[in-house]
């Protein structure tokens, strides 16, 4: 069987184009609601379908509030887990229209999004408190490898834990880490189904159905297919589908197998981003920091699109077991393969060296052929006992995994291109005027004539994780409880490199072994409120990110003297969660210190050492849930207080007669880490049928790096929705996103361009439920 679920990826196999899936799940809807509407006329009058839309999930509960994680791992109700934890739950996906990852972490303060290019690999960038998270994407518990821009569709809800988490999730999560919770088989029938029309030619289609083929046998099937051009920018285009089937055998049994499977590909044409340094003319300093310039035209892209494209696959298969060997202990066991891949190339404005010049920009060129697959076996024995007169409900666990990472590229012939002192690129023609366009004016549909072919030299990266871990929540008293959890890792790494003709060219390997521990204090004064004090920590060890990321302590050539040590970061803070309202309306509030104390940084020529040290100190204030019955609130606010504090040192003098200095950067604020961030999200029931709102998203000023010598502008967007519903079975939805039509950019790089956000986007979608 498992055989049968385990789909290996060829990076050359055609991506399908959406279109088909499309038209296959339009008519699926049109013929399951066929019937429904049939019966809703007879009752109510004519019902227009000539739209319809899936989103949303089976259950009835609409709230914002989240009172519990998924994860056993959290071994108590969030208002009594001392950590910040902000769960983005299905009706705020919902109502905020989210399609994207990005998306539902727009209403998250605290997460900035970075930019990748071809080292750093194209997809979900984010960084939570100041650090990267790129590598630390768990779905259902169970870490997800590979770089990719994730959908949806198929996502119950979002998970943030804040704050180093490695005791819960293993190697890495310096600043937190993402769970995505995916939609699953359960008891009941139900299907919800549709299609959102809207501005810049938006399709999208999707269907949620959940089928109870016995009293304990469920199956669910959620489907879509995307198409869409992106509002304010000329050329980009996205072009998606995906399925995600799931089977469960046992449920309201004491043991219960789950079968998941999910899919998506795509196949876009990418943005590719506006260029820093026309202001400077030169190297960006910070002593003269760049932003972003378009020229005079916001829309202005600097790709070409006879030669671009990005294409991606993500297979991932789950066998869940799980069996109640009491009332109060449970065994789960969760066997998971996964594949990802990604194909491009694109264009990108100048090269990091500042070379928007008399109206020029050099079209750099970043490709990658990247395939990143991944098997676990997690083992979960959770429960609750008494021990000497003492509640404790815990969770120990076993997690063994094996990770392959393999990135190659493309060698495209440009025909022309120079360079000058200083590295400058002349833009000339040489006969390949492709090779450079105008800032105000580019040419995106100019000719290439240029050579494309696969280059199979590259980098194959493994990791094997062996892993033991335990958490315990001790009830002392009603009014004081003990959070615990440690865990113990030995992760090996080892990466390779090699020629076009698959010649090994270098060899490098690391073993790594480390504890991590979390520790917290909970006072209750009353039921419905806590405060609490915890300690935790993370280690970053060498290769952790298996080239799928811009990797802060990554295995070195053999010529470079390097601690190869993990990289510890602690965090200490300061809280208080309560639900207030008759418990509907969940109020958090933190202040905490996350520091980096021994980052892996220069302190000769080719050696480094685990010395380096940063620090980000911040307060975290949320509210989520209902102020009335009719309001809903979805809100948070963040201030990230960041420093460089130890960056090693820096040459300053020639290879030959070095001058040894602390690094200038010291003192400065920490990459995409804005200072201030505020998201609100509220809606109100007018009536039982109408239901309005909207919200304001604020995000700081950001650098693209440590060196302060790049940045994006502070920003605010509005968002605004109203729905209607038509009946029991049938609303409309209107999302308006960006309704000022703001021209700001979400993602910063940190030398040569940003990503500037989609404007003003109209969403109608029309639903069905039933």
């Amino acid at each position: 069987m498992w055989r049968h679920l385990v789909v290996t990826l060829e990076t050359e196999l055609p991506i399908s184009n959406s279109t088909r899936l499309a038209t296959a799940v339009g008519m699926a809807v049109t013929a399951l609601s066929a019937p429904v509407v049939a019966d809703t006329t007879a009752k109510e009058g004519p019902v227009d379908l000539d739209v319809t839309y899936i989103q949303g999930q089976s259950q009835e509960d609409d709230s914002y509030q989240a009172t519990t994680a998924q994860s056993p791992k959290y071994t108590a109700p969030l208002r009594d887990t001392p950590r910040s934890v902000t769960v983005v739950p299905q009706q705020v996906l919902k109502d905020t229209n989210a399609m994207t990852l990005q998306d539902a972490l727009r209403t998250v303060p605290g997460i900035t999004m970075g930019a990748g290019e071809g080292g750093n690999p194209q997809g979900d960038r984010p960084f939570i408190r100041g650090f990267d998270a790129q590598s630390d994407t768990y779905l259902d518990g169970v870490r997800d490898t590979g770089a990719q821009t994730r959908e949806i569709f198929a996502i119950e809800s979002v998970e943030v834990s804040k704050g180093p988490n490695s005791s819960m999730g293993g190697r890495g999560g310096a600043g937190g880490s993402l769970n995505l919770v995916t939609k699953q088989a359960h008891l009941g029938n139900s299907l919800d189904g549709g299609f959102i029309w809207g501005s810049d030619q938006t399709h999208r289609y999707t269907l949620d159905g959940n089928y109870e083929f016995t009293e304990n046998i469920a199956g669910r099937l959620n489907l879509m297919a995307h198409e869409s051009n992106v509002a304010g920018r000329d050329k980009v285009n996205y072009d998606r589908w995906g399925i995600a089937p799931s089977v469960a055998f046992g449920l309201g049994t004491d043991t219960r197998l789950k079968l998941d499977f999910y899919h998506m590909e795509s196949d876009d044409l990418p943005d590719s981003g506006i260029p820093y340094g026309y202001s400077v003319g030169n190297t960006h300093t910070a002593e003269s920091p760049d932003k972003p310039n378009d020229g005079g035209d916001s829309s202005n892209f600097y790709g070409l699109t006879k030669r671009d494209f990005r294409k991606t696959r993500a297979d991932i298969a789950t066998i869940s077991f799980e069996h109640d060997l009491s009332d109060s202990l449970t065994i789960k066991n969760t066997l998971r393969h996964g594949n990802s891949m990604q194909d491009y190339i694109l264009t990108q404005p100048d090269d990091s060296q500042g070379n928007v010049i008399n109206d020029k920009v050099w079209r750099r060129i970043n490709s990658r052929v990247g395939n990143t697959a991944t098997t676990t076996n997690q083992t979960d024995l959770f429960g609750e006992f008494y021990l000497g007169g003492f509640k404790n409900n815990f969770s120990t666990g076993i997690e063994l995994s094996r990770e392959v990472s393999d990135k190659e590229s493309y060698t495209v012939d440009t025909k022309s291109g120079t360079k000058a002192a200083g590295r400058k690129t002349i833009c000339t023609d040489l006969g390949a005027p492709y090779n450079c366009t105008s800032l105000s004016n580019p040419t995106p549909d100019d000719p290439w004539s240029g050579s494309i072919e696969r280059n199979r030299a590259g980098t194959h990266t493994s990791g094997t994780t062996r892993s033991v871990y335990a958490f315990d929540t001790l009830e002392l008293t009603p009014e004081w409880l003990v959070n615990m959890g440690l865990r113990y890792d030995s992760f090996s790494t080892k990466a390779k490199t090699y020629d076009a003709e698959g010649t090994t060219t270098a060899k490098l390997e690391n073993d790594s072994h480390f504890w991590n521990g979390q520790l917290g204090l909970v006072w209750k004064p009353v039921e419905n409120g806590s405060f609490y004090v915890s300690y935790a920590t993370s280690a970053t060890p060498p290769g952790a990110m298996l080239s799928e990321g811009t990797d802060g302590n990554p295995l070195t050539a053999d010529n470079i003297t390097n601690d190869l040590e993990p990289e510890d970061t602690v965090n200490y803070e300061l809280g208080t969660k309560w639900d207030l309202l008759d418990e509907r309306l969940s109020l958090t509030a933190a202040i905490f210190r996350t520091e980096k104390k021994n980052a892996r940084v220069l302190v000769d020529i080719d050696t480094y050492e685990n010395a380096g040290k940063t620090r980000v100190d911040g307060i975290e204030l949320s509210a989520s849930g209902k102020l009335t019955d009719k309001w809903q609130v979805f809100a948070g606010y963040s201030y990230l207080d960041s420093e460089l504090v130890d960056g090693g040192k820096q040459n300053i003098g020639t290879a030959t007669a070095p001058i040894w200095v602390d690094n200038v950067n010291n003192g400065n604020e920490l990459g995409n880490t804005p200072e201030h961030s505020l998201s609100l999200w509220t809606t109100y029931n007018i009536t039982d049928k109408i239901t309005v709102g909207g919200g304001a998203f604020y995000v700081d000023e950001v650098w693209g790096s440590t060196n302060n010598s790049t940045y994006v502008d502070s920003y605010i967007r509005y968002d605004a929705m109203a729905s209607y519903k038509l009946n029991k079975n049938v609303d409309l939805q209107l999302n308006v996103q960006n309704l000022t039509d703001e021209v700001y950019y979400d993602k910063a790089y940190g030398t040569h361009f940003a990503n500037q956000a989609a404007g003003r986007t109209a969403l109608l979608s029309t639903n069905f439920h039933f």
